[in-house]
């Protein structure tokens, strides 16, 4: 069947590519004279319309030219040209017949110059006019980088594409892993989707190869024809900000009228094809049928997914065969009209994943870290040939920084997210944060924030005279380049004078100074009770607070994957790179930084250093232990397919190298470690290795499953011969061009300026410094020296230690606020990702239904990761409840468990460990400690999937008591001072009425979570190393006061209300929630009084406290719509009155599962309502498990509709309000399961009306292959979810099974049924309600 994807009505396109520089953050006509530097040549062009070849630096006119001249090989006596095609620039190296290297930088856009910019590039270093034919006989090879599918990703300007997929699946890529991106924004915007249509067709495969139901041709010819006869719909797409990114995303606009509607004339039709069936990663003859119609049809572009991803996980798969089918035709009319004016030249193309591939071959999906991919090559083979063996490659430009590790093998990510795009191909695992020269500073009267905004090119920093980035939310009009401006660390007598309407002044430092006066007075009036700072402090603040975001992503990459950097070397490239290096290697304990002379066109470099590669995978499944020889025949095909694709290339088969890897995993988990193939023992080593690297402990006598398998077929295409410069000359002292002053390690220092090309080999500078190149600005540090080497390359090393303490006051200042608002969150961040890395169960690991948080002394809530909202705010009683039951008892080493709904917990599956953070000195012997006042506190919360109680899963739909629940767990010594009580712990869980039916999963998941708390254990100890205890302590306080004053604001745009909402009743209870909202403007604090909603229940429908707590927490966390820190500040203004006994405050043995998960929800709505802001969404998290006493069971939460808001559509099919958790991918449940997914897809028309209308929910079916225990706990099964100011209410769930014999058992919003074999369990999700009454038109 044919499916239009539904689509609003007219095209508007928002720009999201800022027009930056990556190598400087100048604009894009401004840079060219900069790369040249003040010394090193001369511009070409003066106005926009001549300025195609923005310059040259001619690598034999300078003295250290020569030292790489052999670098990309040089045996051919012809040209060979590396080109990084970027989104605002293309840098292009040739070397040429006589050795020499020429570099140029061209705008990648012109096209009143030229048609394009890599051609233009080459025909300007071979002297020829842009009307002349190119010699290819005389190019040896063109090795290109490409960002032209990367923009038209970021943009959504790729093809048209049909998406081909099963019956009952035509919304899987859409729904996902249905998580929202923002936890806490109430207009959930997703990333727009790739696809223009549907197809589902019938033929099926089980996941073991089974025809479940045969390929249907004839329907699906004629649904093919439908869609290549198809014009284009209207696309309108707007840019939305998401984790800091800007994403395009999918919105309502409608207009009266549109002539542009009236007059285009459509294409033909769509001509691509992404055809994507379940089990096709194994079973493809249905998607090679498929694609052999599709040719046949006329489709020019066909994807098939078992090609371009031959993986497990249709989600990720199925996304990658979309990218592919959307990008390749963009790409191959780009490769061929290079091809085209090139001739018989061999001409390469950079794949994401590090290697070259012939033109010809070159594929969307291989090409969206073409780019930066270069980078990293050329960061690696130059460091390796300079000494460095383990590096980190810091890429920082004008909008972002990119960052990667590497130590001898590239590191690779074979999952990952691109522009909201979930992608299964092998890409280098580069690190992307929104920090670069052109990021925003901004003061919000309490915090100084840097990014993510960006001033991009136009307008810019304010030094470049174009007005800097006026109009963005509390920014000053100021740049992190304007920082470094008035530091000093930027000269403008040294900058070339192409700034202004005539492009012949210098940098304004005169306006820099101006808005860093106004700046500095506004904070200084917001702080009058401190002493005033200085327009220098305050732009060094902001630059401190950058440079810490750029080493938290470094971390990321390293650190949390359990990679030391101290002895590592930052490899620095890009334009700013060299103005931040030594702070950045600062922040994270590095000791050595090495910058290439090539370091502003590094990418370009790489392309030259560049090896063939070609990459095939195939899926395995099995375990380690039971493989046969089969494997040895997949290996020997998948070696014959990469060998084959690379001698196509011209390579001869003896200069091939293969490398044979395996995903592997534990069984029963779904994280798995790239390995070195060999024996089992040898794979099984290397395992142990890698997985005690990267988590901190193995599993003994654990089984592995081999996922998958791959073969990396290598071919070099020139070898890296580095030259050395001549001696230094008799007599040469370096002497400096001028002397300045330049603010650095807090003060005013005199500083000299250098040019590098005044350097000869073993020419030595200390800190501070400044040197002058022909591509950028290095600023060496304090502390720090600069050695120019024999190679011609800049090392620079730490000679004076770094000071690991700070001098920060107690008292309040908006520089150190930011510093630890970030830091206190990283440190929960760190947590969460510890416990992820380390826990067992999928629950955790997989669907991330965890939170770890941060706690002062009292157990006030500091930093909690926002991982599950319900969680949010809710831990903090837990803490308190163990200082309550602990006072005085508590020693270091020392660890706790509960989970008592009473004390802090939620629900009984919900287990808090809990660790006091005592002095780095008392943890260091735990043998002998003895109870003393913790300084701190952290905890973990993890949902574990079985704790006991009456139904597998413990999630019992008509649990009584909490008994029935699980095991209840109340302030437990989990651990002794250092020793796990692990018999104590057994004993807890079997010796129940209703025992856990997986205590080896729960003692795993418990040992992680104490492995989480024991990482912000560790993280507190640097914070205190670094600025002292007390200061710590005092910024404790003073984040927390920064969140309440940003809820009081919000409080006063509020205004009073009250609610009542139903919640589905039966005959064992009749539950309700009443909120009312009474606000005082005047102390700017509110009211929230529970009083007159439902006595407890005899159900499990109520909530503890602390769950109440974490719902209201929630919602005016969403009000304020501004990046603040979620803490105890946040409930100070907030006076909530919670009447005992009802089902917001239950008391023992209240039954409280449904609290956690459906009443949470209702809190959260009904608050909405009373203060007007938000219709309900779908108000449950349709709790569905099932599993049996054997071992088996698997609980998910499923999505819904969310609620129209005042200023837009509620958002279909997605996870809403108190939970986030991600659902396991249909191929993965059915490989682990007994079960087959019918159908997954969204339930059109359950969406509210109202001039806004409410999101819709989804309808999921699954079939049984055994007989398993199922149960269901929901709610708006009967009650439909509100509308507001006259929108209708969404329509309500269903939940019912259709037994094999075709008979029907309704279930109601809770219930308990046991399924057999050919049962089919059918769930339909509520929608949201509507917002607004609707006009009719």
């Amino acid at each position: 069947m044919w499916h239009r994807v539904a689509t609003p009505l007219v095209q508007r396109w928002v720009t999201v590519a800022r027009v930056t520089c990556t190598a400087t953050g100048m604009p894009r006509r401004l840079l060219a004279t900069h790369a040249l530097g003040p010394t090193a040549g001369t511009v070409t062009g003066a106005t926009p319309r001549s300025i195609g070849c923005v310059g040259s630096w001619h690598a034999a006119t300078a003295r250290n030219a020569m030292t790489t001249a052999t670098a990309v090989g040089y045996a051919h006596g012809k040209y060979e040209f590396c080109i990084d095609r970027g989104g605002t620039f293309t840098d292009i190296i040739c070397l040429k017949p006589d050795g020499t290297l020429s570099t140029t930088k061209v705008l990648s856009e012109n096209p009143e110059v030229y048609k394009d910019a890599a051609l233009h590039g080459v025909r300007s270093l071979m002297g020829l006019k842009d009307s002349d034919p190119i010699p290819g006989d005389k190019i040896h090879a063109v090795k290109m980088g490409t960002t032209v599918a990367t923009n038209a990703l970021l943009e959504r300007k790729g093809d048209r594409v049909l998406l081909v997929t099963n019956r009952g699946f035509k919304d899987v890529l859409r729904i996902g892993n249905q998580a929202r991106p923002d936890i806490f924004a109430l207009d959930i915007r997703l990333p727009e989707l790739l696809y223009e249509a549907v197809v589902e067709v019938d033929g099926r495969h089980a996941v073991d190869g089974t025809v479940l139901t045969p390929l249907d041709l004839d329907a699906a010819r004629t649904d093919f024809e439908t869609a290549c006869e198809t014009p284009p719909p209207a696309l309108p797409t707007v840019a939305c900000e998401i984790n800091g990114i800007l994403t395009p995303v999918r919105t309502l606009f409608r207009v009266l009228s549109c002539p542009f509607l009236s007059t285009h004339r459509y294409a033909a039709g769509i001509r691509s094809i992404a055809i994507t069936l379940m089990h096709a990663y194994r079973y493809s003859e249905f998607e090679k049928e498929l694609g052999t119609l599709a040719h046949a049809i006329g489709f020019e572009q066909v994807s098939l997914s078992h090609e371009t991803s031959p993986l497990m996980k249709i989600v990720a798969r199925g996304d990658t065969t979309t990218v592919d089918a959307y990008l390749s035709p963009i790409l191959r009319r780009y490769v061929d009209q290079v091809a085209a004016e090139l001739g018989d030249t061999r001409l390469m193309f950079m794949q994401s994943n590090g290697g070259l591939k012939a033109a010809e071959l070159f594929q969307g999906k291989d090409s969206i870290l073409s780019g930066p991919a270069g980078g990293i090559v050329a960061a690696a083979r130059t460091c390796e040939i300079a000494g460095f063996h383990k590096i980190v490659g810091f890429d920082m430009g004008g909008t972002s920084t990119d960052v990667a590790f590497y130590a001898g093998e590239y590191e690779r990510a074979f999952e990952t997210e691109v522009a909201g795009v979930r992608m299964r191909a092998p890409m280098m695992r580069i690190h992307t944060v929104a920090s670069g020269g052109g990021s925003v500073l901004q003061f919000d009267g309490s915090r100084l924030r840097v990014g993510p905004e960006s001033a991009g090119a136009n307008p810019g920093p304010a030094c470049y005279r174009r007005g800097g980035p006026i109009g963005v939310e509390h920014g000053v009009g100021l740049a992190v380049t304007d920082c470094n401006v008035l530091l000093g660390k930027i000269l403008p007598e040294f900058f070339p004078k192409v700034f202004g309407p005539g492009m012949d002044q210098g940098l304004d430092a005169k306006i820099v100074r101006e808005r860093f006066d106004e700046v500095t007075a506004q904070i200084n009036a917001s702080y009058s009770d401190l002493p005033d700072k200085s327009p220098l402090e305050i732009a060094d603040g902001f630059l401190r607070i950058a440079v810490d975001h750029m080493a938290l992503a470094v971390k990321e990459i390293t650190m949390r994957r359990g990679i030391a950097v101290d002895d590592a070397t930052l490899c620095s490239f890009g334009g700013a790179g060299g103005q931040h290096a030594c702070l950045v290697a600062d922040a994270l304990g590095m000791k050595t930084i090495f910058m290439h002379q090539f370091s502003g066109v590094l990418s370009a470099y790489g392309m030259g250093l560049a090896d063939i590669r070609s990459i095939r995978e195939a899926v395995v499944e099995q375990p380690l232990s039971g493989l046969d020889g089969s494997i040895a025949s997949t290996f020997a095909g998948l070696s014959e397919e990469a060998t084959s694709e690379v001698v196509s290339q011209g390579v001869d088969p003896e200069c091939i190298q293969l490398t044979l890897k395996a995903q592997m995993r534990y069984e029963g988990t779904d994280s798995a470690l790239l390995c070195d193939w060999g024996t089992p023992a040898e794979v099984e080593d290397d395992f142990d290795r890698r997985h005690r690297q990267q988590y901190g402990f193995v599993m003994e006598g654990k089984s592995l499953v081999c996922e998958s398998i791959a073969v990396e077929a290598v071919a070099s295409t020139g070898s890296v011969s580095p030259a050395t410069l001549p001696p230094a000359l008799p007599g040469h002292s370096l002497e400096p061009l001028a002397t300045v002053d330049a603010y650095m390690d807090s003060e005013l220092r005199r500083t000299p300026v250098y040019q590098r090309a005044d350097m000869q080999p073993g020419d030595k500078i200390n800190g501070p410094a400044i040197i002058n190149e022909p591509i950028g600005t290095v600023v060496v540090e304090p502390g720090w020296r600069c050695e120019l080497t024999a190679m011609g390359h800049l090392v620079l090393t730490r000679v004076v230690p770094k000071t690991h303490t700070r001098a920060v006051g107690t008292d309040v200042d908006p520089i150190t606020l930011e510093v630890f608002n970030n830091l206190f969150m990283a440190i929960a961040e760190q947590m969460g990702t510890t416990l992820q890395n380390v826990s067992y169960s999928v629950n955790i690991k997989e669907r991330l239904d965890f939170s770890c948080a941060l706690f002062d002394p009292n157990g006030n809530l500091i930093a909690n990761a926002p991982h599950v909202p319900v969680h949010l705010g809710s831990m903090s009683e837990c803490v308190k409840a163990i200082i309550a039951g602990r006072d005085g008892t508590t020693c270091p080493g020392d660890v706790y468990v509960l989970n008592a709904p009473y004390n802090g917990g939620t629900h009984i599956p919900d287990i808090t460990v809990v660790t006091p953070v005592f002095s780095e000195d008392d943890h260091r012997d735990l043998t002998h400690s003895s109870p003393r006042t913790p300084l701190f506190w952290v905890a973990s919360r993890g949902h574990h999937s079985e704790i006991g109680g009456i139904t597998p899963g413990s999630m019992p739909p008509f649990s009584r008591s909490i008994e029935d629940e699980g095991i209840l767990i109340d302030n437990f010594q989990l651990v002794d001072r250092g020793e796990f009580r692990e018999k104590e712990v057994r004993a807890l869980l079997v010796d129940h009425k209703y025992p856990s039916r997986n205590v080896e999963q729960n003692l795993s998941d418990l040992r992680a979570q104490i492995a989480a708390n024991s990482a912000g254990l560790v993280e507190i100890h640097k914070a205190v190393n670094t600025y002292g205890l007390g200061v710590v302590q005092e910024y404790m306080k003073h984040v927390q006061d920064n969140a309440e004053e940003a809820v009081r604001r919000v409080i006063t745009t509020l205004k009073d209300g009250e609610f009542t909402y139903d919640m589905d009743s039966d005959e064992d209870g009749t539950p309700f929630v009443k909120i009312k909202v009474s606000v005082d403007h005047q102390e700017r604090c509110a009211t929230i009084d529970f009083t007159g909603t439902a006595k407890q229940q005899p159900t499990n429908f109520n909530a503890p406290k602390a769950i109440a707590t974490a719902a209201v927490i929630y919602v005016f966390r969403t009000l304020v719509n501004d990046r603040i820190p979620l803490n105890a500040g946040c409930l100070k203004p907030l006076n909530i009155i919670f009447p005992e006994e009802t089902m917001i405050n239950p008391v023992y043995p209240a039954a409280v599962v449904a609290g956690n998960v459906e009443v949470s929800q209702t809190i959260t709505d009904c608050l909405f309502g009373a203060l007007g802001r938000l219709a309900a969404s779908q108000g449950t998290m349709n709790n569905f498990t099932f599993g049996n006493d054997a071992g088996v069971n698997y609980y998910e939460t499923i999505c819904g509709g969310a609620g129209a808001g005042p200023d837009h559509d509620g958002c279909d099919a997605v996870h809403t309000h108190m939970t986030n958790t991600r659902l396991t991918d249909p191929e993965i449940l059915e490989f682990r399961f007994p079960l087959t997914v019918e159908k997954f897809g969204i339930r059109v028309g359950s969406g509210g009306e109202g001039k806004f209308k409410g999101g819709n929910g989804i309808e999921r079916e699954i079939r049984f292959k055994a007989p398993l225990t199922v149960s269901m706990l929901a709610n708006h099964r009967s009650v439909p979810p509100f509308g507001l100011e006259g929108g209708g209410p969404g329509q309500v769930g269903e939940n019912y099974l259709v037994r094999a014999s075709g008979d029907v058992v309704t279930m109601g919003h809770r219930g308990t049924v046991e399924v057999e074999e050919g049962d089919t369990f059918v769930i339909k999700t509520p929608g949201g309600g509507g917002f607004g009454k609707k006009t009719g038109k």
